[in-house]
C-alpha cells in the first residue's frame, strides 16, 4: 500500500483497532487509550492527533461528522475504512507473528486483537508458536552442542535465557490458543459509549 509506513506506529494501530469497533472522536479515543492502560502508546494527547490526521491522509479513516457541545470545541468522529481494516488486519498479523527481542509489539497486539475475527488472530497465534518451536528447539539444540563441546555455562547464560524465555511464551500461546478454541475468551466485548 503507497501509504504504508516501516515500524509499528503503535499509536495508528491503536487508533485503527478502536475505530474498527465503531465510529469515534479523538477525544474518545485518547480516553479508551488512558483508561484501558494502553502504556505502549506514548506522547498523548499530540501523538494521538498526529496519529489521527496521518491515518485520514492515507485514507484509512474518514470523518463521518463534526459537531460542537456547548463551549467545547469542535469533535470531529472517525470511522474506519476498508483500506483501514486491511491495514489493521495486515499490521496485527505482523505483530502476533513476528517474534524478537523488544516484545512491546507484540505486547500491543495481544491488548488489540480484538479487531481481527477470533480465527484471525487464531491463525496468527499458531504461527508464532510454530516459530517458537523451532527457536525453543533450535536453542535447546544449540546449548546441546555446545555444552558436549566443552564450553562452559557463564558464556552460556544468555542462551539459557532465551531458551527458557522462549519456552515459556510458548506454553503460554498454546493456553491462549486452548482458550480461543473452547471459547474461554469472550471476543465480542462492548467499547465503553462515547462521550458527548
Amino acid at each position: 500500500m503507497a501509504g504504508r509506513r516501516t515500524g509499528p506506529d503503535l499509536v495508528a494501530l491503536t487508533v485503527l483497532a478502536i475505530l474498527s469497533r465503531g465510529p469515534r472522536h479523538a477525544y474518545d479515543l485518547h480516553r479508551f487509550i488512558v483508561d484501558t492502560h494502553k502504556d505502549y502508546v506514548t506522547g498523548l494527547p499530540r501523538s494521538l492527533y498526529h496519529a489521527v490526521a496521518r491515518l485520514a491522509d492515507d485514507g484509512h479513516i474518514a470523518p463521518v461528522e463534526t459537531s460542537r457541545a456547548g463551549r467545547r470545541p469542535e469533535r470531529t468522529v472517525y470511522e474506519l475504512t476498508a483500506t483501514g481494516e486491511t491495514e489493521l488486519t495486515h499490521r496485527l498479523q505482523t505483530l502476533l507473528t513476528t517474534i524478537g527481542r523488544d516484545t512491546t509489539g507484540f505486547v500491543a497486539a495481544l491488548s488489540l486483537m480484538g479487531g481481527l475475527p477470533r480465527e484471525t488472530a487464531a491463525s496468527a497465534l499458531r504461527e508464532r508458536a510454530a516459530a517458537l518451536r523451532t527457536r525453543v528447539e533450535g536453542a535447546k539444540q544449540t546449548l546441546a552442542d555446545l555444552t558436549e563441546h566443552g564450553v562452559p555455562r557463564l558464556p552460556l547464560l544468555e542462551l539459557e535465557y532465551e531458551h527458557s524465555r522462549y519456552a515459556s511464551e510458548l506454553d503460554w500461546v498454546e493456553r491462549i490458543l486452548a482458550d480461543l478454541h473452547n471459547g474461554t475468551i469472550d471476543w465480542e466485548v462492548p467499547l465503553p459509549p462515547t462521550t458527548a
